[in-house]
């Protein structure tokens, strides 16, 4: 049986049947490709329209972001403007400092070889490190493509332009690799002196001045900034692109204060050896010039935790609390223009322990001061004679007495310039702080707050007649040469009181430096005017009460007592007990201090109103000295009643040796008169 044909049909469909597979293979490949090829026209068109979205729509964002990316232009803050002192020395300067970079890969290798070795030279001569030092830090930049090697670092102007003029580097920043990066830096030249009232820059804010006269004028002295254009290079830092700025900054104006150096010195050193010896916590002293109202020093000093002391915080403006006694002569004043007290008034301080409205008042003096006026309640600082005094004429109407010290403007901010003054408070009836003892406290300075600024400016409206000037700091606002703003005496309040007040308050005032609490500062050659004072702080700690008490110690007043030039506050807090805590021992020397020293190094000068005038009695004198010195004289003459010098002078012609014993005219004659003169013979006169 032949098989062929079967096998022959068997294969054919076997073939038949593999190539419908393939085809069908063949097929599904086919479409795949015709998916992809489909996909990747999508694709290729949509790439196509953003292309065109990009280039013809949002073309000029991606442009300027790609421009912002390798170029930006950067700020130039301005020159800060600067602080001086009234005679011009300067409390506060901007300084331009200069960083000097290098990019080692702008430069090309020729320039680089030929310039190497003197440029190495020229740096090793202007900074001090050998030359070789400095090769090798240039070829290792260059080898590792460095783009920003720092050279120097905070250059002053003139060293600034020597490296600029430096081989390699004169050639600009594209063939010399120079960038030079401008900072401004903040000096004092005074230091630490003054430095809170001055101001200084906020350390987590910086370009910011929040404080002191820095602050007050941030604006004025900032000035406007410049603008320089950089370009990107390695490691996300930036070069100058061009020497020249694009906009150039408008440097600030410069503020002139009233501050005296010589004062502010004196003041600050007299303070901080005072703290130093009494271990207190912190003090401050201001100085008004009495007629204008100029602040010619401040001195603010706090305990850093070594010990040391420091300008920490402006106390004198800042810091309100209770004035203690200072506070007397503003009740004393009150009481006086009301006319419901005179200074003769008698009040009975008793034994030196008194209880109104339930509260014991003590004096310092054990036994108590007994019967005294008012003036000397003040002068001796009697808690209850003033509380007394001021109860007895104001308990049915207190808000007189308040609504008075509010006239005066005690009650409110002064409003100067320099922020952060601190609030004072005056309570009245009806307030929480108000009680049946309230006023009693008032008057002897507790239960209300005010600032040393505050005080002085009550105690400067009292030398100064009863004018109150506002407290100034600032004289006048510069650009260069030329004046922007000058400021003027600010007159608070024409006449706080009477002309009889201020007269009567003067004098006692005076007295106390010579008989009251300050009389041992009390000096015959200097004369001084003011008040003492000493104020329990902390009472509301009953450990402290009982076992640690502090206080604050103060002294207001002003020199001279006469023709005052200077008022002056002195307040030092938490003085050691051990070692003393009245206002008479602690603060009392300082102000002395201050006022001798100033007058010391700045003595005033005496003016003859009329150099022409004649004097009486010299001219009386001199006519029976002229009459009898024309007479020849055979016998001793009557010179009784002569001035001492004439009668001396009239002798001696004679030939006759003269001894004098006291001053002024002569009272009696060793040789009587009418006995034979003789040659060398001596005759003593008595002055008186």
């Amino acid at each position: 049986m032949d098989w062929n044909p079967a096998k022959r049909l068997l294969k054919k469909l076997v073939l038949q049947n593999n190539s419908s597979a393939v085809a069908e293979r063949e097929k599904n490949i086919l479409n795949r490709l015709y998916f992809i090829a489909g996909g990747m026209f999508l694709f290729a068109l949509l790439i196509a329209i953003k292309m065109a979205d990009i280039q013809f729509v949002e073309g000029d964002k991606y442009r300027d972001l790609a421009q912002k990316n390798t170029t930006q232009n950067f700020t130039i803050p301005a020159n800060r403007g600067n602080v001086y002192a009234d005679d011009g020395s300067l409390l506060a300067s901007s300084v331009p400092k200069y960083d000097i970079r290098f990019d080692a890969v702008t430069v090309s290798s020729e320039d680089f070889k030929e310039n190497l070795v003197p440029l190495s030279k020229e740096l090793s001569k202007q900074f001090g490190k050998s030359a070789s030092y400095y090769q090798n830090l240039l070829r290792k930049a260059r080898a590792t493509k460095n783009r920003y090697l720092l050279l120097a670092k905070n250059l002053g102007y003139s060293e600034y332009k020597k490296v600029k003029q430096m081989p390699l580097l004169n050639k600009g920043p594209y063939r010399g690799g120079i960038i030079v990066s401008q900072k401004t830096v903040r000096e004092h030249p005074m230091g630490k002196i003054g430095a809170r009232l001055v101001g200084n820059e906020d350390r987590e804010n910086p370009g910011y001045y929040a404080v002191g006269l820095e602050g007050a004028f941030h604006e004025m002295l900032s000035g406007k900034q410049g603008k320089r254009l950089k370009q990107k290079i390695a490691k996300g830092q930036w070069k100058p692109v061009y020497d020249e700025n694009e906009v150039e900054p408008q440097d600030g104006y410069d503020i002139v204060s009233t501050i005296d150096v010589n004062i502010q010195d004196i003041a600050h050193h007299a303070l901080l050896k005072q703290l130093e010896f009494y271990e207190a916590d912190h003090g401050c002293v201001i100085v008004m010039e009495v007629e204008t109202g100029e602040i010619k020093a401040v001195s603010n000093l706090g305990r850093s935790r070594n010990g040391s002391f420091y300008e920490r915080l402006n106390y004198a403006v800042g810091e309100s609390a209770e004035p203690g006694s200072t506070f007397k002569t503003v009740a004393l004043t009150v009481a006086l223009e009301h006319k419901v007290i005179d200074t003769s008034t008698v009040v009975d301080t008793k034994e030196g322990r008194f209880k109104i409205y339930g509260r014991t008042i003590s004096d310092s003096k054990r036994g108590g001061f007994g019967k005294i006026s008012a003036a000397r309640a003040l002068e001796v600082s009697s808690n209850i004679g003033l509380a007394q005094l001021i109860d007895d004429a104001y308990k049915k109407n207190p808000k007189k007495f308040t609504d008075q010290v509010k006239e005066w403007g005690l009650g409110e901010r002064i409003g100067i310039p320099i922020k952060g003054e601190g609030k004072p408070v005056i309570p009245e009836e009806g307030d929480a702080l108000w009680s049946r003892n309230a006023l009693p406290s008032i008057s002897y300075g507790y239960n209300l707050r005010m600032t040393p600024l505050q005080i002085l400016t009550f105690y400067n409206a009292i030398a100064n007649k009863g004018k109150m000037v506002k407290p100034q700091f600032i004289k006048e606002i510069r650009s260069w040469k030329e004046q922007v703003e000058v400021f003027e005496t600010e007159v608070l309040n024409e006449q706080i009181a009477s002309e009889t007040t201020i007269k009567k308050i003067q004098e006692i005032l005076k007295n106390i430096v010579k008989r009251g609490t300050g009389k041992s500062l009390y000096s015959e050659n200097f004369s001084m005017a003011g008040k003492t004072g000493t104020a329990r702080t902390d009472y509301a700690n009953i450990v402290a009460w009982n076992k640690d008490r502090k206080y604050v110690s103060s002294f207001a007043g002003y020199f001279p007592a006469e023709n005052p030039k200077y008022s002056c506050i002195v307040v030092i807090h938490k003085p050691s007990t051990k070692k003393g805590y009245y206002g008479a021992d602690v603060t009392g020397p300082v102000f002395k201090r201050i006022a001798q020293k100033i007058f010391t190094d700045s003595p005033l000068k005496a003016e003859v109103a009329n150099i022409h005038a004649v004097d009486s009695t010299f001219s009386k004198d001199f006519e029976n000295y002229y009459i009898k010195a024309q007479k020849r004289y055979n016998k001793i003459p009557n010179v009784k009643g002569m001035a001492g010098m004439d009668a001396v002078s009239l002798l001696e012609n004679m030939g006759l040796k003269v001894k004098i014993e006291g001053n002024g005219s002569v009272r009696d004659q060793s040789i009587a008169s009418g006995e034979p003169v003789k040659i060398g013979q001596t005759i003593i006169l008595t002055l008186s």
